[in-house]
C-alpha cells in the first residue's frame, strides 16, 4: 500500500469514527429518523454535486429496485438502529460494536457466496462473540433493559452492514464506486423521507446540532464513501478492511477527548478481543493473500 492510500486509509477510519461522535450530540435533539434522512440526503446531494462537476452523473432510474434494496439493507436500516442505539450508548461503545461487522460478513458470506469457514474465522467469530459480551458486562456504563437493547441495535446493523456488502459484490459487478455510492443514499434518504417527516422535532436545532449533521452527511458519509471505494479499486478489499481495526480505536479516542466519555478495564478488554477476532477473520498478519477486486 503506497503512501497515499495509507493516508486515505488513516483519514477514512478518522471519518467513521468521527461520526459516532456527530451521532451521539444530534440524535438526542433530532431524533434517529430525522438525522438518519438529513445525513444521506445531504451526502447523495453532496456526492450528485461532485458526479455533475465530473459529468459522470449516474443513470439511477436503470437499477432503481437493486439500488432500492441495497439503500435499506446498507444504509437505512443500519443507520437507523446505530443513530436509536447512541441515545442509551456512548460513541465509543458504539464503535466498538460497529467493528463486528467483519464477523457477520464471514458468516453472511459463507452461508450466501459459499466462501469457506475456515477453523481461523470460526476460531475468530467465537471470540468476537466473547468480546461484546465482555465489552456490555465489564462496561462502565449502567446496564439496563434499554443499554442491552441498544446493544442489540447495533449487532442488527452490522448485520445489515454485512448483507449490504455481501449483495452489493453480487449485484454490482462493474458498477463504478461513484454509482454505488450516488444510488444507494439516493434510495436511503427516499425511503426515510416518511419516518423522517412525522418526527420532525418542535424546537429548532443548536448551532452545534446543525454542525454535527454537516460533519455527518459530508465528511463522514459523502467523503468516506468515495474514500472507501477509491480504496476497494486501489488495494483491494483484503486491505481496506483494515480499517475496522482502526474505526474503533478513533471512535474511543474522540468519545475520551471530546465528550469525556468513560472508559474501564471492560472497554479495553472488549476492543482488544473484538479487534482480535476482526484481525483473524480477515486475516491481517497471517500471510493472507490480497484479493482483486471482483
Amino acid at each position: 500500500m503506497g503512501g497515499r492510500d495509507l493516508g486515505a486509509l488513516l483519514l477514512l477510519s478518522a471519518l467513521w469514527g468521527a461520526s459516532f461522535i456527530f451521532i451521539r450530540v444530534a440524535v438526542a435533539d433530532l431524533g434517529p429518523f430525522v438525522l438518519v434522512e438529513l445525513r444521506v440526503g445531504l451526502a447523495a446531494a453532496g456526492l450528485a454535486f461532485s458526479a455533475a462537476l465530473l459529468r459522470r452523473l449516474p443513470k439511477l432510474r436503470v437499477r432503481w429496485r437493486q439500488f432500492a434494496l441495497l439503500g435499506l439493507v446498507n444504509v437505512a436500516i443500519p443507520f437507523s438502529l446505530i443513530s436509536a442505539a447512541e441515545i442509551n450508548l456512548t460513541a465509543s461503545l458504539a464503535a466498538i460494536l460497529n467493528s463486528t461487522t467483519v464477523m457477520f460478513t464471514a458468516i453472511v458470506a459463507a452461508v450466501w457466496m459459499g466462501d469457506a469457514l475456515t477453523v481461523r474465522k470460526v476460531f475468530g467469530v467465537v471470540l468476537g462473540i466473547i468480546g461484546v459480551t465482555v465489552l456490555v458486562g465489564w462496561d462502565p456504563i449502567a446496564v439496563d433493559w434499554a443499554v442491552i437493547l441498544s446493544v442489540g441495535a447495533m449487532l442488527v446493523a452490522s448485520l445489515g452492514y454485512a448483507l449490504g456488502s455481501v449483495y452489493a459484490k453480487r449485484t454490482f459487478v462493474g458498477s463504478s464506486p461513484l454509482a454505488i455510492a450516488t444510488g444507494q443514499l439516493t434510495a436511503a434518504s427516499l425511503l426515510m423521507m416518511p419516518l423522517a417527516a412525522v418526527s420532525v422535532p418542535d424546537e429548532r436545532p443548536s448551532t452545534i446540532v446543525v454542525l454535527s449533521v454537516l460533519g455527518l452527511a459530508l465528511p463522514s458519509t459523502a467523503l468516506a464513501y468515495m474514500l472507501y471505494f477509491r480504496l476497494i479499486s486501489n488495494v483491494g478489499p483484503t486491505s481496506t478492511s483494515t480499517v475496522t481495526l482502526l474505526v474503533p480505536l478513533f471512535g474511543l479516542v474522540f468519545g475520551v477527548l471530546l465528550l469525556d466519555e468513560p472508559v474501564g478495564l471492560g472497554t479495553l478488554a472488549g476492543l482488544i478481543l473484538i479487534l482480535s477476532s476482526v484481525t483473524l477473520i480477515t486475516g491481517l498478519g497471517f500471510g493472507a493473500k490480497e484479493k482483486s477486486r471482483a
